[in-house]
């Protein structure tokens, strides 16, 4: 399975140099399926209609649906072309988890051939509906602004929150010194596209959140 890669500006899935672009090809024209990758991938939807001869197109994702770019009509779109993102929590490493993105009748040669080129880079890959936040934002964002909201009520320190969820749950690192260290503004940002698109009290920003978003702009 031959695969290009279209940069489009920063990529926050993949910032550094890694596997996935040593095994690229050069020709966009030979290749099987074609990686949007960086900030501006919106530039590159008028081009998609151009590529429904290839196996996929992948488009790296931030918050929003896939939708966005390759269209929606009446719950039954689908085409070979796919979202992706591979998770990063703020500005943390990026994890080895790719969140592939498809709709009701997306091509599943083109879900298939995604898998094969992620995978054979050492990424692991896991299917979702076209939904904004998709898996990880959607079930771990709550959380982590319960955590930011006991803070608030005193509930305990920040230091015993985070020992007993890391003691009690086994979790590696508590939910207040993993968003300090990857970043609070960061998670703000999330939290109010999600809740821009969902209106579920859960994605609220914490106010500790807000306030690291105000204090990044001073």
């Amino acid at each position: 399975m031959t695969y290009h890669i279209l940069h489009t500006g920063n990529s926050r899935s993949f910032p550094g140099a890694h596997a996935l672009h040593e095994k690229a090809g050069a020709d966009l024209n030979a290749a099987d399926v074609i990686i949007v990758t960086g900030a501006d991938v919106g530039k590159h939807a008028a081009s998609l209609s151009q590529w429904k001869d290839k196996t996929a197109v992948l488009l790296e994702l931030g918050t929003e649906c896939l939708g966005v770019y390759a269209g929606e009509s009446r719950g039954v779109e689908g085409s070979n072309v796919l979202g992706f993102a591979r998770f990063r929590l703020g500005e943390g490493d990026p994890s080895n988890l790719v969140e592939l993105v498809r709709q009701p009748r997306s091509s599943e040669a083109a879900i298939s051939a995604a898998t094969q080129v992620f995978e054979g880079a050492g990424l692991k890959v896991a299917v979702c509906g076209d939904f904004a936040g998709r898996i990880i934002d959607r079930l771990v964002r709550p959380y982590y602004n319960a955590a930011l909201r006991r803070l608030d009520e005193q509930l305990a320190s920040a230091d015993d929150l985070d020992t007993t969820l890391r003691l009690g749950l086994g979790y590696p690192e508590g939910p207040i010194a993993l968003l300090e260290r990857t970043g609070l503004a960061h998670h703000f940002d999330v939290t109010q596209a999600m809740f821009d698109a969902y209106g579920e009290t859960a994605y609220v920003p914490a106010r500790r959140a807000r306030v690291a978003k105000q204090s990044s702009k001073k």
